[in-house]
């Protein structure tokens, strides 16, 4: 069980790269107003979305089979962290295919979003990891 518990961190901390530096290579292309940058900064950017989802496949697979092998959190009180993390991981897929979103109009050229509101958007997935972090940890509930 110890080596899943490793290999779910390893793909989760690797998932969470990705996310954190893909909103920052949009927010590199909401300034940029060389084509020959943009086409770079578009092709990292699709690089980075594709790795990003890949690693998390393994990420969330593993954490299901710690879920449903070990059992962690399924019954008696006190683990309404588990749930709260649960709903934390499902925001995470969801704010990945928001990123998908917002490259696939930077590629159609049809971004509305201001490079400040996407520094605001790239800090989503530090609140996201903070908190579980903090659930799984502390376990508060």
């Amino acid at each position: 069980m110890l080596w899943i518990k490793s290999l779910h961190i390893v793909f989760i901390a690797s998932w969470f790269a990705g996310l954190l530096y893909l909103p920052r290579i949009l927010v590199n292309l909401a300034e940029e107003t060389d084509t020959v940058a943009v086409s770079r900064l578009l092709g990292m950017a699709r690089r980075l979305y594709r790795f990003t989802t890949m690693l998390s496949i393994p990420a969330v697979l593993l954490g299901v089979w710690l879920l449903l092998v070990s059992g962690i959190g399924m019954s008696g009180p006190g683990n309404g962290w588990l749930h709260a993390k649960l709903a934390l991981v499902v925001l995470v897929i969801g704010y990945q295919h928001a990123c998908g979103s917002l490259l696939r109009k930077f590629e159609l050229g049809e971004n509305r979003r201001s490079a400040k509101w996407l520094r605001w958007f790239n800090e989503v997935p530090v609140l996201l990891l903070l908190a579980i972090v903090i659930l799984v940890v502390v376990k508060p509930f």
